[in-house]
């Protein structure tokens, strides 16, 4: 069974706070001090929550809602965690994505969640009818962050965070 990404999202402290304990699973932010807790625990004694940033525990499946498909941005701070446990990637509100849709008779995903993919490596292979295979290459070198299966039709939307 593969496990999936773990997603937290940048959110107000009232919707993780509780009487002083937290509600959900949080990442706290405070300059350079990152504070990983869990639902239930109470706020460390040094974490001003006024100046800090607060990012609970999201749903995965659902990172395509805190991006601007328009813009390709993000529009709110984001961290990935792989399912690996150690890999962390760090999205700031702002930030451009890259969104490079695969479409087509017969689609083979090739990049992964975290994967990096350079300008001349295929992310994915499309198979048109007549049989001829199209490997779909990525126009900047970036990290895969998220992948969408758009469900009223059977295609895939890649996420890529590009390198500068």
């Amino acid at each position: 069974m593969e496990k999936l990404p773990k997603l937290y999202v940048e959110d107000s402290p009232d919707s993780c706070i509780e009487n002083g304990k937290l509600k959900t699973e949080c990442v706290i932010l405070m300059g350079n001090v990152e504070v990983w807790l869990k639902e239930g625990d109470s706020i460390p004694d040094f974490i001003n929550v006024e100046i800090s940033k607060f990012l609970r525990k999201e749903v995965y499946d659902r990172f395509y809602l805190y991006v601007d498909r328009l813009e390709q941005k993000m529009i709110v701070d984001a961290i990935i965690v792989l399912p690996d446990g150690r890999t962390r990637i760090y999205l700031k509100k702002g930030d451009k994505l890259m969104l490079l849709p695969v479409e087509g008779f017969t689609k083979t995903l090739i990049a992964n969640v975290g994967n990096r993919v350079r300008t001349g490596d295929a992310f994915a292979a499309v198979t048109t009818r007549k049989g001829e295979v199209h490997y779909l290459k990525p126009p900047k070198p970036g990290t895969v962050v998220f992948i969408d299966e758009i469900t009223n039709r059977p295609h895939y939307v890649y996420y890529l965070l590009p390198e500068e």
